[in-house]
């Protein structure tokens, strides 16, 4: 079980400052820190590039081979999209004030094929709680093939992660649907986030008549509607992976494993830092300017504001952005953010070098 404490002591003051003067701008705006018509657009948005060239291949069933496959992929960006803007809020219980609308947009995650309970213990209690931390943050655990922390055993293939790295991050969402979620659900009852016994095969049952539903659907009615080879149509529905896995990584990824990060690995249960703090310390914001990427990441450009108000929608994170900003300057404490996107990604991958040859 994993007991780290931060100690809210340290750096109080930049913690109550900062959000006092967010809750002063959401009053003195008149504004919720939920879901708007904005977002409501960018929901609709998100499962409309998802679900309506599904619907094409169904209904329509192109006989172009180059149109479906554009098709699928575009089907995988969609993918993307919708787990950054729409289940990523829901599933943070910032989408809407009403329990009920969030279960139900949470429930998108379905649409991936990925469990929402599941999602949330790993995103939003482990990573979001441990930011960095060795053996608590799920986002760094070692992977064998990867090394995403300079506390993690360096050995002689790291050196080459820089350049097989987008292998193993455009297969993620294939993993996340077929084996991740099932890995994922025995090692949190090792760590009593599940409880054993009935609990437990309950929720392997509701998982695998998930992961069935969600095969059926978007695989199998393709298969038993198209004059395809077999083979054919298991590698368009690849290639839609292939391009959510892509999306995804890019979008998590560079915020959290850059040059600018800081990394913990102690046995202590008491980690002497404010969360706060901590969070600033451990992520980094790209792209700040760009709406356009604001737009399709979700928000996740911002990713500081993310962490450090996980609770709000993402929709206000470019108003949040200069408060925060603020604050941690007026306290002496790093603001770590990027000009582009690319820059991002590049610094991304300049990290994983640098872990690779054991430097860091």
């Amino acid at each position: 079980m994993i007991n780290h404490k931060f100690d809210s002591t340290i750096n109080s003051d930049f913690a109550q400052t900062l959000k006092t003067r967010v809750n002063r701008y959401f009053q003195e705006n008149q504004v919720s820190r939920n879901a708007n018509q904005e977002m409501v657009l960018k929901t609709l948005s998100a499962l409309g590039i998802y679900l309506l060239p599904f619907f094409a291949i169904i209904i329509f069933t192109p006989s172009s081979i180059p149109l479906l496959f554009l098709l699928w992929m575009i089907m995988g960006f969609g993918m993307g999209f919708m787990g950054t803007a729409v289940f990523h809020d829901s599933l943070h219980g910032s989408y809407a004030k009403n329990r009920n609308i969030n279960f139900l947009l949470g429930a998108s995650a379905w649409m991936l094929g990925a469990d929402p309970t599941i999602w949330k213990m790993q995103h939003n209690v482990l990573h979001h709680t441990y930011t960095n931390i060795e053996h608590a943050d799920e986002d760094i655990q070692p992977r064998f093939v990867m090394r995403f922390s300079p506390n993690q055993p360096l050995r002689w293939f790291h050196r080459y992660q820089h350049i097989y790295a987008m292998f193993f991050y455009c297969i993620s969402t294939m993993l996340w649907v077929t084996i991740k979620d099932f890995s994922k659900l025995y090692q949190y009852k090792k760590l009593g986030l599940i409880k054993s016994g009935s609990t437990f095969y309950l929720k392997l049952g509701e998982v695998a008549i998930r992961k069935v539903t969600y095969h059926l659907f978007f695989l199998g009615l393709p298969l038993l509607l198209l004059d395809l080879p077999v083979m054919l149509i298991i590698g368009m529905f690849m290639s839609m992976h292939l391009v959510a896995g892509f999306v995804l990584s890019m979008v998590f990824q560079p915020a959290h494993v850059i040059e600018t990060s800081d990394y913990i690995d102690t046995e202590e249960t008491k980690i002497e830092r404010n969360w706060s703090v901590h969070q600033l310390m451990t992520t980094t914001n790209f792209g700040m300017n760009n709406k356009l990427l604001f737009w399709f990441t979700g928000g996740l450009n911002h990713q500081i504001e993310h962490h450090l108000f996980p609770n709000i929608c993402h929709i206000h994170y470019r108003k949040l952005a200069p408060i925060v900003m603020e604050t941690a300057k007026e306290h002496n404490l790093p603001y770590y953010h990027l000009p582009t996107f690319s820059s991002a990604v590049a610094g991304h991958f300049r990290m994983l070098r640098e872990l690779g040859s054991g430097r860091v």
